[in-house]
């Protein structure tokens, strides 16, 4: 899925709290597509839960649309994260997509329940040079957001995801009927809002961009598309979160 861009940006909501950006470099971005009707998903989802209180990461959840057939649909589900995956797939060279996967670095996947192994390939990727390498920062100036991206090779897009920090959702339906699940950093929209073709780049955008209702947390991926628009691997991140003040 090539995400939308950010136009027009729509300005005078409220916040559900000031955002802060989070310090220090993450190790790497994890993506995982789960969904509330997947019987085999509720590991998955308690391996991403320790993966965010890792706090080394960037850990983002999206819920697909495609076992919303079998009677219970996801509350936060949306077919542009379904979109999403097959995009990944058909960078990969993959003709099928499954629950729960995980993307690594949007460069590799594997299966979502499997902790150890995610960490491991994020390891791997950064002894390899395919880590988080072009630094991102944001910070609020006055009416203004200012994203700054370091140098580097290539060409990459800006995108941002926008996520809820925890949602608990009663299943009354589907093969996990009749469990509660909390839920963490579950996407709730993805747009691109500029370009990065490799030299240092300061982004300034409207804070609107940040003034959602209900608006908990946002990472802003640099990453790279293939020339479909299918999302390719993601070369540097950065992360804000409701709480204080960029």
């Amino acid at each position: 899925m090539s995400p939308r861009f950010l136009i027009p940006l729509i300005a005078g909501v409220v916040l559900a709290g000031p955002l802060q950006a989070e310090d220090g470099t993450p190790k790497g971005v994890v993506e995982l597509f789960t969904a509330q009707g997947c019987s085999s998903c509720p590991p998955a989802d308690a391996a991403f839960r320790k993966l965010v209180s890792q706090g080394d990461v960037i850990a983002l959840a999206y819920h697909v649309d495609y076992w919303n057939y079998l009677g219970w649909a996801d509350t936060l589900s949306s077919k542009e994260n379904t979109e999403r995956q097959y995009g990944y797939a058909r960078m990969m060279g993959r003709s099928n997509v499954y629950t729960p996967q995980a993307i690594v670095n949007g460069r590799g996947h594997l299966a979502g329940s499997d902790l150890n192994g995610i960490n491991t390939k994020i390891d791997t990727y950064s002894s390899e040079g395919n880590g988080l390498n072009i630094p991102i920062s944001a910070s609020m100036r006055g009416d203004e957001l200012e994203i700054k991206i370091g140098a580097g090779q290539g060409k990459a897009n800006v995108v941002m995801v926008y996520f809820d920090k925890e949602k608990t959702i009663d299943v009354e339906k589907g093969e996990n009927s009749g469990k509660k699940i909390s839920y963490l950093h579950s996407v709730t929209n993805v747009e691109t809002v500029g370009m990065w073709d490799g030299k240092a780049t300061n982004l300034t955008l409207p804070a609107s961009v940040l003034q959602r209702p209900q608006l908990e947390g946002c990472a802003i991926l640099l990453q790279s598309a293939t020339a479909d628009g299918d999302p390719a691997a993601i070369l540097g991140a950065t992360v804000v979160m409701a709480g204080k003040n960029i």
